[in-house]
């Protein structure tokens, strides 16, 4: 038996399920079937839920929905920096009904837009309050508390909307993946930039054949936050700069609850080096740096086009790694075997000062963000995540784009809403984001591990390496479990 639970008898007893059962349901990133232009792996709701048995465990396939003019209430958790757009966005037709937050400036802000709302400092204390009015969560907290705030959610039949990364690793993307799959409710990850009009064209583009069979990818974002040395953290304008823990402290802010804001982290004095967000995403044991950051837009563009899912090796170059911060400035090569129809491909990330030897050749534009699909006879599509080219321009003068067969999106955060009402299903569901998220975490794993790595996702092993798995997982601080 699993018991899912974080430390809150009231409730945990719901969450008792046949492993074997939830075993079934993994959202195995290897051979889902890839049917939806939308989202390869959307399928497997539809198949997987039929097969787990999923209504004995109290986990409906189908749960009711509310009608498209109705209002939902919605519990939002974390209502501070990027939480403030999330719960604008959900806000405009939507009953903020809960709002929840470890610093108490951000909540009493958010109390002032939303007074109805009953507010939390604590979302444990927020699910044992009972959520039964409540339709959907909101999550826009760090990421080492995502699956913590998620999952409870999830077991209580609730529709979840949270913020990329999905989980702060790879066991814990599997769990929320399969906790989704068993609910049968609506989900989306917070990837905004999948909702651009431009991403849709480069899809079409890409399934259309235009540039031929793509054998490699390479994607480049100029962020240079992280572990480096003093000089290249004010060269590229990083936010904060430290090369090991601070062995002091700092005054707290009065109005920050520090050991909720720590979680299931282990304790640490608090320091301004961590807070406030997003300076805490550079240390491992909070977030996965820009890889997990930045990577979660990035990645998501060639993971759609190309239909990717999980990569059979992951290599990556950059600085000795650091035990407790990640690196400014890294690369990892990525190499998925053939989906279907599809060949193999690379995908090369760059990130900070590194870039692909065609960008410093200056064989392409030099933009500071990209993504570089590299076809046949040298043809090419770069993109960012507003325009694209296709390359060598000379060669395309007189061409004529597909017609358009991915309708546009009316919007990252109301294609959840829509969803949740009984409309169109999500483009960023857990079954997408979650192997999407593994991906690039994998990333990480092969840079902390200092090599080479074979992933088998189905075992969730390391063959070539078994001592990187130690970076699957992470133990949690007394008196928070996910079981």
């Amino acid at each position: 038996m699993l018991i899912v639970r974080i430390n809150r008898p009231r409730w945990f007893v719901l969450f008792i399920f046949s492993y074997a059962a939830i075993k079934a349901c993994v959202i195995n990133p290897v051979n889902l079937p890839n049917s939806d232009p939308l989202s390869p792996r959307r399928q497997f709701l539809k198949t997987g839920m039929a097969t787990t048995g999923a209504t004995i465990l109290g986990f409906p396939a189908i749960v009711s929905a509310r009608s498209p003019n109705s209002r939902l209430n919605l519990a939002c958790i974390g209502v501070g920096g990027r939480g403030i757009y999330n719960t604008e966005q959900m806000a405009r037709k939507d009953n903020i009904a809960t709002i929840c937050d470890v610093n108490t400036q951000n909540l009493a802000a958010a109390q002032k837009r939303y007074p109805k709302a009953r507010p939390f400092t604590d979302f444990r204390k927020l699910y044992d309050a009972g959520i039964n009015n409540i339709d959907g969560v909101v999550v826009s907290v760090p990421e080492h508390t995502h699956a913590f705030a998620t999952l409870p959610a999830l077991l209580e039949k609730k529709h979840v909307f949270c913020e990329k990364p999905l989980t702060r690793d790879i066991h814990e993307s599997r769990l929320i993946s399969r906790a989704a799959a068993i609910a049968g409710v609506k989900t989306q990850m917070g990837i905004n930039m999948h909702a651009k009009d431009n991403y849709r064209r480069v899809v079409e583009l890409i399934r259309s054949n235009a540039i031929g069979p793509v054998s490699e990818v390479h994607v480049w974002v100029d962020r240079a936050w992280g572990w480096q040395s003093p000089e290249d953290a004010e060269k590229y304008r990083d936010i904060a700069s430290t090369q090991d823990r601070p062995k002091g402290s700092t005054p707290r802010p009065d109005h920050l609850d520090w050991d909720l804001w720590i979680g299931p982290a282990p304790m640490r004095p608090f320091h301004e080096i961590y807070f406030p967000g997003p300076k805490w995403y550079r240390w491992w044991d909070f977030g996965n740096g820009t890889m997990s950051d930045l990577g979660s837009h990035w990645h998501d563009l060639p993971f759609w086009a190309l239909e990717l899912d999980a990569p059979r090796t992951v290599k990556t170059d950059g600085p000795p790694p650091h035990p407790e911060i990640a690196p400014a400035s890294m690369t990892a090569t990525y190499a998925y075997g053939s989906r279907g129809n599809l060949p193999p491909v690379t995908l090369t990330w760059y990130q900070g000062n590194r870039k692909p030897r065609i960008w410093h050749e200056k064989k392409i534009p030099q933009w500071k963000y990209g993504t570089l699909f590299v076809g046949t006879q040298g043809r090419m599509i770069l993109t960012e995540h507003s325009e694209h080219l296709l390359l060598p321009e000379k060669e395309f003068k007189d061409f004529e784009p597909p017609p358009q067969t991915i309708p546009n999106s009316i919007g990252h955060h109301a294609e959840w809403i829509e969803a949740c009402k009984g409309g169109a299903e999500t483009t960023c569901p857990f079954s997408y984001s979650g192997p999407l998220t593994e991906a690039c975490h994998l990333g990480n794993v092969a840079y902390r591990a200092g090599r080479k790595i074979q992933w088998d996702a189905g075992r969730m092993k390391i063959p070539n390496a078994p001592e990187a798995e130690q970076f699957l997982k992470r133990t949690y601080r007394e008196g928070w479990s996910l079981g």
